[in-house]
């Protein structure tokens, strides 16, 4: 998993959403929580910043969902334990109220393609399942864009 919140904010306040089973995303007024479909992969984050509301589109991605957020002119990433991916962002947009559209794509093939790397090397701990999990790095794709709300 991974979160989307305003660098000044503390992700474990009180408050903080939490993420139930089967559920894409989770979101508070400062912060939301993606989960991803593994946790043992690195996956692609695209974050883009749109002037309005992007038109809606598939291509290729799989799920969507929704929400918005309070920001106060950045953004940050947090990765949990692996610390932060990005640290207080600029947007364009300011102060306010954000939409957010969160798509994704391969989650299914990343989970499949992970489970079938035991099938060929049984042992996680040599060189040639390492290489291969490598391989998989990015594979799970996320697709964020936000918006100023007016």
């Amino acid at each position: 998993m991974f979160r989307v919140l305003d660098p000044a904010v503390d992700p474990d306040a009180p408050g903080s959403p939490v993420l139930t089973a089967g559920s894409l995303i989770s979101a508070s007024r400062e912060q939301l929580i993606v989960a991803c479909a593994q946790e043992h992969i690195g996956v692609q984050l695209t974050i883009e910043e749109w002037d309005d509301a992007p038109p809606p589109f598939s291509d290729g991605y799989e799920d969507e969902a929704k929400c918005v957020l309070y920001l106060r002119g950045h953004l940050s990433v947090d990765m949990g334990p692996a610390g932060l991916a990005v640290q207080a962002l600029r947007l364009s947009g300011g102060v306010g109220d954000y939409g957010v559209r969160i798509y994704t794509r391969n989650r299914a093939a990343a989970l499949r393609s992970y489970s079938e790397l035991y099938q060929q090397f049984p042992d996680p701990l040599t060189d040639e399942f390492q290489q291969a999990r490598k391989q998989l790095e990015g594979m799970e794709q996320y697709l964020l864009q936000l918006w100023r709300e007016s």
